[in-house]
């Protein structure tokens, strides 16, 4: 290269009237000023291009400044009052209204974020900042600490990156989300004393195990102790709306997953009870949502404005339970809550907003005297003399046109009635019928279904826009019948239609997942109480936390 520089240097010279030692001293300076710019060139082409991608944009990014200019900003609840601008909506928040559907099966597709380089490095060792680029010179008037940072990237430097608890949490997560990877593609195994999912009930079961298991290892809830009952840690723990006071309490008193640590949280509860706000709040018969709304809104502000968790992550990481049927309506008190927040509920009713992305769908169970004492149980298949049977009240759109067209059939094989004749006993019913017919009532949840289950029979579920329990592991289809409103004409027909050996595979089946919907005291693995707590944790799964900012990973 030197070589070649002389080269234009003399015939650079010829071309000039300088004397022959003028042009020699004017070669050597060109030389001087030449190759260092030619070495720099050779940098830049270099290491240029392997600066690291970035993840995840603060809000004070110029990406986020020129997405706040468009309108796309939020404001966070809590902090003192403070306003601040929250991640935009041309970032990937958890259900963007612009993103297409998905799947409930692809809750368990966890695609995890590569760097740009196509390396892990990023994902998985989180004590480190590693980058590199070429050298360059501060700024004039540069901030010390931005230049020795500057400095540090660009001199290819391995910095060393103060470890907070976030990255401990967020470093764990990662570990579990590339083990059920692994196992997705059948790649583990795992010995399980109690239980090891296995059948076509599971979406994939090896990946469920594993994902349980990791729950089982890590999992940590942290329950806001703010807020005075009944409206607060409490619930009912009878029937229809059971299940909310159940939770509340055998997560508060939880040995293994709460945690009184919130810096080693990876969930946070908010444990407010919908069916208690709508007893001790709302004035009956007001039609006046504002009570609900104002303190639900006053208990978010009031622990955003005490801890740091919640406008850290903007409620992503924070969830709410609810099997009462205003909870949906209950969670858009405080926007974020119910745009990022993971909402456990009931009426899980894809058109009212329900996103089976970040939000869960579980059982609705009317536990009449507190537990299930007496309604699990029920003969063998070869013993259920009716083929479907259904009895409830006339309420919502799709119960009056199933009664309108059976129940006054007289048809021995589909018993659909309003009201049970004297002396007959509506469990019993079902434990001689083949299929329990459970249509939607005002919403889209039904107790039946889980009695159907309890009882041995394969369930029916007639209902529009509903996300069954679980669905992010169970494969409903394979021990449950779906039927649109449009074919209850066709009912009989259809049931029908299944054959005999189709019937009791999946009643064999329904009696295998039924330990995923019984209510123990104290709770056993597998059983609802933690297969509420799994779906919650798949949830916190999707959600990458990283110093104030938040994506999802799908």
């Amino acid at each position: 290269m030197r070589e070649e520089v002389k080269r234009f240097c003399s015939s650079a010279c010829r071309l000039s009237s300088s004397s022959s030692s003028s042009c020699s001293s004017n070669s050597t300076r060109l030389l001087w000023v030449l190759v260092p710019l030619i070495l720099v060139s050779g940098l830049l082409s270099n290491f240029g291009p392997t600066l690291p991608a970035l993840h995840f944009l603060s809000a004070s990014s110029p990406a986020n400044e020129t997405a706040s200019s468009r309108g796309g900003g939020m404001v966070v609840v809590g902090g003192g009052g403070e306003e601040k601008k929250a991640i935009s909506d041309e970032l990937p928040l958890l259900n963007r209204s612009s993103s297409p559907p998905v799947s409930v099966r692809e809750v368990l597709d966890f695609q995890v974020q590569q760097p740009s380089n196509g390396t892990e490095d990023e994902d998985v060792d989180l004590e480190f900042l590693t980058a590199s680029g070429p050298a360059a010179s501060p700024a004039p008037g540069a901030d010390s600490e931005a230049v020795n940072g500057t400095l540090d990237l660009q001199l290819g430097k391995r910095r060393r990156k103060e470890i907070t608890n976030l990255d401990k949490v967020e470093a764990g997560l990662q570990q579990a989300r590339l083990a059920i990877k692994e196992a997705k593609y059948g790649n583990q195994t795992l010995e399980d004393s109690d239980y090891v999912p296995a059948g076509p009930m599971y979406w994939n079961a090896g990946a469920f195990h594993r994902s349980y298991r990791e729950m089982e290892k890590q999992f940590k809830v942290f329950v806001y102790e703010e807020g005075e009952p009944p409206v607060f840690h409490n619930g009912p723990c009878k029937s229809i709306y059971s299940m909310e006071g159940n939770f509340i309490h055998r997560m508060e008193i939880d040995p293994q997953f709460r945690t009184r640590d919130p810096e080693k949280a990876h969930v946070f509860f908010l444990p407010f009870s919908v069916a208690m706000l709508v007893q001790f709040v709302y004035i009956r018969d007001s039609h006046d949502f504002g009570p609900i709304r104002r303190t639900v809104t006053d208990y978010v502000d009031r622990v955003a404005e005490k801890y740091p968790y919640w406008n850290r992550s903007l409620g992503a990481d924070h969830f709410m339970l609810a099997c009462h049927d205003w909870g949906p309506e209950t969670s858009f008190s405080v926007p974020l809550l119910g745009k990022n927040s993971i909402r456990a509920l009931c009426n899980a009713n894809t058109s009212e907003r329900f996103n089976p992305v970040k939000d869960v769908s579980f059982p609705e169970i009317n536990l009449r005297t507190g537990t299930t004492n007496g309604f699990i149980g029920g003969p063998s298949p070869s013993k259920r003399s009716i083929l479907a049977f259904f009895a409830g009240g006339v309420h919502g759109p799709i119960r009056p046109v199933l009664l309108n067209h059976w129940e006054n059939k007289k048809d021995p094989d589909i018993r659909v009635h309003q009201y049970l004749p004297k002396g007959i006993s509506y469990y019993d019913m079902m434990r001689q019928s083949k299929f329990c017919l459970c249509p939607s009532g005002y919403e889209v949840a039904s107790p039946r279904v889980v009695e159907a289950i309890y009882a041995g029979c394969v369930p029916v579920l007639i209902s529009d826009h509903y996300v069954p329990p679980f669905s992010d592991v169970l494969n409903w289809k394979s021990f449950s019948v779906e039927v649109p409103v449009g074919e209850i004409p066709n009912l009989k027909r259809i049931l029908e239609g299944i054959s005999s050996r189709q019937y009791i595979r999946m009643q064999r089946r329904v009696l295998q997942v039924r330990k995923h919907f019984e209510v123990n005291s104290p709770p056993r693995r597998y059983d609802v109480f933690h297969m509420i707590l799994h779906s919650i944790w798949l949830r916190r799964l999707n959600v990458r936390i990283q110093g104030g900012e938040f994506a999802i990973t799908r």
